[in-house]
């Protein structure tokens, strides 16, 4: 299974492509999408959205793991990044790609086996789990790989296989 895995953003997406077999992890790529302070918001959504759909083309992922935003403070931040995450949603509905949300809890608990785990623990575990030489940055695309791992052990488990054939009886 091809796994593309979104940090959302509107200034920095951070993109992972990981291939899983449900043993091992392989990076495919990975790298950010960017977009210039200063430019009009709807040109940066617009760009947002034409890259993530050239990454889609480009590795032909079966899936997208993306975070699901949790704000507690700046709403003027999580309203942009909201419009940006649902240009990314659009991305991936437009090239059939199903799409599955993981809190930032779920993603420390798949990586780290802790939900309360540190940035640093979450990015040195995704650096030792896909055997990088280093610590992808920016920090999004770190992020972003993560998304993947966690969504390999998700549908690699029981649950989450029992959850993706009720999606396919479902339709």
């Amino acid at each position: 299974m091809r796994i593309l895995g979104i940090d959302p953003g509107y200034a920095i997406v951070g993109y992972g492509i990981v291939d899983y077999n449900g043993l091992r992890f392989k990076t495919a790529g990975y790298g950010a999408v960017t977009t210039e302070a200063g430019t009009p918001f709807s040109k940066r959504l617009k760009n947002i959205y034409e890259d993530i759909v050239t990454v889609i083309k480009k590795y032909k992922p079966d899936c997208m793991a993306i975070e699901r935003l949790y704000f507690n403070t700046n709403t003027t931040t999580a309203i942009d990044v909201a419009q940006a995450r649902g240009v990314i949603l659009l991305a991936a509905e437009s090239e059939s790609l199903e799409v599955f949300e993981y809190t930032p809890l779920q993603v420390k608990q798949a990586i780290t086996g802790y939900g309360r785990a540190e940035k640093h623990q979450v990015m040195e575990m995704v650096k030792n789990l896909l055997e990088l030489s280093a610590i992808p940055k920016p920090d999004d695309t770190a992020d972003a790989l993560a998304l993947t791992v966690c969504h390999g052990h998700s549908a690699g488990s029981a649950y989450g296989k029992m959850n993706q054939n009720m999606r396919g009886t479902a339709k």
